[in-house]
Protein backbone atom coordinates (compact mmCIF):
# COMPACT_ATOMS: atom_id res chain seq x y z
CA UNK A 1 0.00 0.00 0.00
CA UNK A 2 2.89 2.38 0.77
CA UNK A 3 4.35 1.79 -2.69
CA UNK A 4 0.97 2.44 -4.34
CA UNK A 5 0.61 5.65 -2.38
CA UNK A 6 4.02 6.90 -3.56
CA UNK A 7 3.17 6.05 -7.15
CA UNK A 8 -0.07 7.96 -6.76
CA UNK A 9 1.86 10.99 -5.57
CA UNK A 10 4.19 10.74 -8.55
CA UNK A 11 1.47 10.51 -11.22
CA UNK A 12 -0.97 12.88 -9.60
CA UNK A 13 1.99 15.22 -9.55
CA UNK A 14 2.15 15.19 -13.35
CA UNK A 15 -0.72 17.52 -13.99
CA UNK A 16 -3.80 15.75 -12.64
CA UNK A 17 -5.14 18.65 -10.62
CA UNK A 18 -4.19 22.14 -9.60
CA UNK A 19 -0.54 22.05 -8.63
CA UNK A 20 0.63 23.92 -5.56
CA UNK A 21 2.79 26.93 -6.37
CA UNK A 22 2.04 26.43 -10.04
CA UNK A 23 1.45 29.46 -12.20
CA UNK A 24 0.51 29.64 -15.82
CA UNK A 25 1.20 32.52 -18.17
CA UNK A 26 -0.07 31.60 -21.59
CA UNK A 27 -0.49 35.07 -23.03
CA UNK A 28 3.12 35.86 -23.84
CA UNK A 29 3.95 36.09 -27.53
CA UNK A 30 6.70 33.83 -28.89
CA UNK A 31 9.84 35.62 -29.92
CA UNK A 32 13.02 34.33 -31.42
CA UNK A 33 15.88 33.63 -29.04
CA UNK A 34 18.80 31.28 -28.99
CA UNK A 35 17.88 27.71 -28.18
CA UNK A 36 20.06 25.66 -25.78
CA UNK A 37 22.76 23.42 -27.22
CA UNK A 38 21.10 20.80 -29.40
CA UNK A 39 20.36 17.82 -27.13
CA UNK A 40 20.21 15.35 -30.00
CA UNK A 41 21.53 15.00 -33.50
CA UNK A 42 19.11 16.16 -36.18
CA UNK A 43 18.49 14.47 -39.49
CA UNK A 44 20.03 16.25 -42.46
CA UNK A 45 17.53 18.58 -44.16
CA UNK A 46 16.29 17.81 -47.63
CA UNK A 47 18.16 19.60 -50.41
CA UNK A 48 16.83 23.10 -50.88
CA UNK A 49 15.28 23.31 -47.40
CA UNK A 50 16.36 25.35 -44.41
CA UNK A 51 15.76 23.78 -40.98
CA UNK A 52 13.54 25.89 -38.74
CA UNK A 53 14.27 26.16 -35.03
CA UNK A 54 11.29 25.50 -32.74
CA UNK A 55 9.73 28.73 -31.43
CA UNK A 56 10.48 29.74 -27.85
CA UNK A 57 9.40 32.57 -25.59
CA UNK A 58 11.66 35.40 -24.53
CA UNK A 59 12.93 35.22 -20.93
CA UNK A 60 11.05 37.18 -18.32
CA UNK A 61 12.42 39.94 -16.07
CA UNK A 62 15.81 39.09 -14.65
CA UNK A 63 16.16 36.12 -17.00
CA UNK A 64 13.23 34.14 -15.57
CA UNK A 65 12.34 31.06 -17.60
CA UNK A 66 9.23 31.91 -19.68
CA UNK A 67 6.03 29.89 -19.23
CA UNK A 68 3.50 28.90 -21.91
CA UNK A 69 0.12 27.32 -21.15
CA UNK A 70 -2.04 27.78 -24.26
CA UNK A 71 -2.20 29.93 -27.36
CA UNK A 72 -2.72 33.59 -26.51
CA UNK A 73 -6.36 34.63 -26.78
CA UNK A 74 -5.49 37.76 -28.72
CA UNK A 75 -3.29 36.09 -31.34
CA UNK A 76 -4.22 36.51 -35.03
CA UNK A 77 -5.26 32.85 -35.24
CA UNK A 78 -7.02 32.67 -31.86
CA UNK A 79 -10.25 31.31 -33.36
CA UNK A 80 -8.51 28.55 -35.32
CA UNK A 81 -9.58 25.12 -34.09
CA UNK A 82 -6.24 23.60 -33.18
CA UNK A 83 -5.37 21.65 -30.04
CA UNK A 84 -2.11 20.22 -28.71
CA UNK A 85 -2.26 16.83 -27.03
CA UNK A 86 0.72 16.28 -24.74
CA UNK A 87 1.72 13.08 -22.97
CA UNK A 88 3.99 12.88 -19.93
CA UNK A 89 6.25 9.81 -20.07
CA UNK A 90 6.94 9.60 -16.35
CA UNK A 91 9.52 7.58 -14.48
CA UNK A 92 11.31 8.84 -11.39
CA UNK A 93 14.99 8.30 -10.78
CA UNK A 94 14.37 5.70 -8.07
CA UNK A 95 11.80 3.52 -9.84
CA UNK A 96 14.27 1.23 -11.60
CA UNK A 97 13.66 -1.69 -9.20
CA UNK A 98 9.94 -1.55 -9.92
CA UNK A 99 10.58 -1.66 -13.66
CA UNK A 100 12.90 -4.62 -13.08
CA UNK A 101 10.03 -6.40 -11.31
CA UNK A 102 7.83 -5.95 -14.38
CA UNK A 103 6.02 -2.65 -13.85
CA UNK A 104 5.43 -0.88 -17.17
CA UNK A 105 6.07 2.85 -17.23
CA UNK A 106 5.71 2.91 -21.02
CA UNK A 107 2.61 2.64 -23.22
CA UNK A 108 3.50 1.40 -26.71
CA UNK A 109 -0.17 0.76 -27.55
CA UNK A 110 -0.94 4.45 -27.01
CA UNK A 111 1.87 5.48 -29.35
CA UNK A 112 0.66 2.95 -31.92
CA UNK A 113 -2.88 4.37 -31.74
CA UNK A 114 -1.63 7.94 -32.19
CA UNK A 115 0.26 6.74 -35.26
CA UNK A 116 -2.73 4.86 -36.63
CA UNK A 117 -4.94 7.92 -36.18
CA UNK A 118 -2.20 10.22 -37.55
CA UNK A 119 -2.23 12.51 -34.51
CA UNK A 120 0.58 15.01 -34.05
CA UNK A 121 1.60 15.14 -30.37
CA UNK A 122 4.32 16.23 -27.96
CA UNK A 123 5.76 13.73 -25.49
CA UNK A 124 7.24 15.23 -22.32
CA UNK A 125 9.75 12.55 -21.38
CA UNK A 126 11.88 12.10 -18.30
CA UNK A 127 15.49 11.17 -18.84
CA UNK A 128 15.05 8.12 -16.62
CA UNK A 129 12.22 6.93 -18.90
CA UNK A 130 14.47 7.32 -21.95
CA UNK A 131 17.17 5.28 -20.21
CA UNK A 132 14.67 2.52 -19.38
CA UNK A 133 13.09 2.45 -22.86
CA UNK A 134 15.77 3.71 -25.26
CA UNK A 135 14.32 1.91 -28.30
CA UNK A 136 10.95 3.56 -27.76
CA UNK A 137 12.54 6.96 -27.13
CA UNK A 138 14.47 6.64 -30.38
CA UNK A 139 11.35 5.52 -32.27
CA UNK A 140 9.21 8.37 -30.92
CA UNK A 141 11.96 10.88 -31.56
CA UNK A 142 12.40 9.68 -35.12
CA UNK A 143 8.71 9.86 -36.06
CA UNK A 144 7.64 13.16 -37.71
CA UNK A 145 4.28 12.92 -35.93
CA UNK A 146 5.98 13.51 -32.59
CA UNK A 147 8.41 15.75 -30.80
CA UNK A 148 10.13 15.00 -27.50
CA UNK A 149 10.22 17.65 -24.79
CA UNK A 150 11.97 17.59 -21.42
CA UNK A 151 10.17 16.50 -18.23
CA UNK A 152 13.39 16.53 -16.13
CA UNK A 153 15.70 13.58 -15.60
CA UNK A 154 14.59 12.62 -12.11
CA UNK A 155 10.91 13.61 -12.03
CA UNK A 156 11.59 15.21 -8.66
CA UNK A 157 9.87 18.47 -7.76
CA UNK A 158 11.33 21.87 -8.65
CA UNK A 159 9.26 23.58 -5.93
CA UNK A 160 7.84 22.31 -2.66
CA UNK A 161 5.35 21.11 -1.58
CA UNK A 162 4.50 19.09 -4.67
CA UNK A 163 2.42 15.96 -4.12
CA UNK A 164 5.05 14.37 -1.86
CA UNK A 165 7.73 14.29 -4.54
CA UNK A 166 11.39 14.61 -3.49
CA UNK A 167 12.80 18.03 -4.33
CA UNK A 168 15.65 19.00 -6.64
CA UNK A 169 17.96 21.56 -5.03
CA UNK A 170 18.05 24.90 -6.82
CA UNK A 171 21.72 24.65 -7.86
CA UNK A 172 21.02 21.21 -9.39
CA UNK A 173 17.97 22.10 -11.49
CA UNK A 174 19.74 23.05 -14.71
CA UNK A 175 21.95 19.95 -14.45
CA UNK A 176 18.87 17.75 -14.00
CA UNK A 177 17.29 19.19 -17.15
CA UNK A 178 20.54 18.82 -19.11
CA UNK A 179 20.89 15.22 -17.93
CA UNK A 180 17.50 14.48 -19.50
CA UNK A 181 18.59 16.04 -22.80
CA UNK A 182 21.73 13.89 -22.62
CA UNK A 183 19.61 10.76 -22.10
CA UNK A 184 17.54 11.60 -25.19
CA UNK A 185 20.72 12.06 -27.20
CA UNK A 186 22.19 8.79 -25.92
CA UNK A 187 18.98 6.97 -26.91
CA UNK A 188 19.27 8.38 -30.44
CA UNK A 189 16.09 10.48 -30.28
CA UNK A 190 16.26 13.05 -33.08
CA UNK A 191 13.29 15.39 -32.80
CA UNK A 192 13.92 17.02 -29.41
CA UNK A 193 12.58 20.51 -28.69
CA UNK A 194 13.74 23.05 -26.05
CA UNK A 195 10.57 22.82 -23.95
CA UNK A 196 10.35 21.76 -20.31
CA UNK A 197 7.45 20.64 -18.12
CA UNK A 198 7.85 20.90 -14.37
CA UNK A 199 7.12 17.61 -12.58
CA UNK A 200 3.73 18.05 -10.97
CA UNK A 201 3.45 21.42 -12.68
CA UNK A 202 4.99 22.84 -9.50
CA UNK A 203 7.24 25.88 -9.78
CA UNK A 204 7.95 29.26 -8.28
CA UNK A 205 10.11 32.25 -9.17
CA UNK A 206 13.16 30.58 -7.62
CA UNK A 207 12.76 27.61 -9.97
CA UNK A 208 12.19 29.87 -12.99
CA UNK A 209 15.33 31.80 -12.08
CA UNK A 210 17.41 28.65 -11.49
CA UNK A 211 16.41 27.23 -14.89
CA UNK A 212 17.33 30.39 -16.80
CA UNK A 213 20.71 29.00 -17.96
CA UNK A 214 18.96 25.95 -19.48
CA UNK A 215 17.43 28.14 -22.20
CA UNK A 216 14.11 26.30 -22.19
CA UNK A 217 10.49 27.45 -22.36
CA UNK A 218 8.37 25.91 -19.61
CA UNK A 219 5.11 24.42 -20.91
CA UNK A 220 2.05 23.96 -18.72
CA UNK A 221 -1.55 23.28 -19.88
CA UNK A 222 -5.11 24.56 -19.73
CA UNK A 223 -6.97 21.20 -19.97
CA UNK A 224 -6.43 18.43 -17.40
CA UNK A 225 -7.42 15.00 -18.69
CA UNK A 226 -7.75 13.26 -15.32
CA UNK A 227 -6.23 10.07 -16.78
CA UNK A 228 -3.84 9.23 -13.91
CA UNK A 229 -5.21 6.11 -12.21
CA UNK A 230 -8.54 6.54 -13.97
CA UNK A 231 -10.54 3.38 -14.64
CA UNK A 232 -13.23 4.86 -16.90
CA UNK A 233 -11.97 5.85 -20.34
CA UNK A 234 -15.22 7.64 -21.16
CA UNK A 235 -14.88 9.89 -18.11
CA UNK A 236 -11.37 10.87 -19.22
CA UNK A 237 -12.59 11.51 -22.75
CA UNK A 238 -15.52 13.62 -21.55
CA UNK A 239 -13.27 15.73 -19.32
CA UNK A 240 -11.02 16.50 -22.29
CA UNK A 241 -13.89 17.08 -24.71
CA UNK A 242 -15.62 19.42 -22.25
CA UNK A 243 -12.44 21.44 -21.67
CA UNK A 244 -10.95 21.89 -25.12
CA UNK A 245 -11.21 25.29 -26.77
CA UNK A 246 -9.39 26.67 -29.82
CA UNK A 247 -5.70 26.81 -28.92
CA UNK A 248 -5.94 24.47 -25.91
CA UNK A 249 -3.06 22.42 -24.55
CA UNK A 250 -4.07 19.09 -22.95
CA UNK A 251 -2.00 17.14 -20.41
CA UNK A 252 -2.24 13.33 -20.48
CA UNK A 253 0.13 10.45 -19.70
CA UNK A 254 2.11 7.80 -21.55
CA UNK A 255 2.52 5.48 -18.56
CA UNK A 256 0.78 2.13 -18.84
CA UNK A 257 0.75 1.07 -15.18
CA UNK A 258 -0.53 4.35 -13.78
CA UNK A 259 -2.68 5.71 -16.63
CA UNK A 260 -4.19 2.50 -18.02
CA UNK A 261 -7.21 3.91 -19.89
CA UNK A 262 -5.51 6.73 -21.81
CA UNK A 263 -5.27 4.81 -25.07
CA UNK A 264 -8.97 3.93 -24.98
CA UNK A 265 -9.85 7.54 -24.20
CA UNK A 266 -7.81 8.73 -27.19
CA UNK A 267 -9.83 6.47 -29.48
CA UNK A 268 -12.89 8.55 -28.55
CA UNK A 269 -11.27 11.97 -28.14
CA UNK A 270 -9.61 12.12 -31.55
CA UNK A 271 -12.60 11.38 -33.81
CA UNK A 272 -14.96 13.55 -31.75
CA UNK A 273 -12.67 16.56 -31.83
CA UNK A 274 -12.08 16.07 -35.55
CA UNK A 275 -15.85 15.97 -36.06
CA UNK A 276 -15.98 19.37 -34.34
CA UNK A 277 -13.43 20.69 -36.82
CA UNK A 278 -10.30 20.50 -34.67
CA UNK A 279 -6.81 19.77 -35.95
CA UNK A 280 -4.08 18.26 -33.77
CA UNK A 281 -0.73 20.04 -33.57
CA UNK A 282 2.50 19.73 -31.66
CA UNK A 283 3.35 22.33 -29.02
CA UNK A 284 5.93 23.84 -31.35
CA UNK A 285 3.22 24.55 -33.94
CA UNK A 286 0.74 25.83 -31.37
CA UNK A 287 3.35 28.21 -30.02
CA UNK A 288 4.15 29.50 -33.50
CA UNK A 289 0.58 30.43 -34.42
Amino acid sequence: MAALGLLGAVLVGCGEGTAPLARTDGNASPTAKAAPPAPAAKAAPRPGTVPTAPPTLAPGPGGLTPVYARRAAGSPNSAEKVVALTFDADMTADQGPRAARGEHFDNPQLIATLRRLKVDATVFMTGRWAEEYPDQARSIGGDPLFEIANHSYSHYAFASPCYGLPTVAGPDMTADVQRAFDAFRDAGAANVVPYFRFPGGCYDDAALRALGPAGVTAVQWDVVSGDAFAEDADSVAEQVLDGVKPGSLVVMHCTRSAAPVTERAIRRIVPELRARGYRFVKVSELMSR
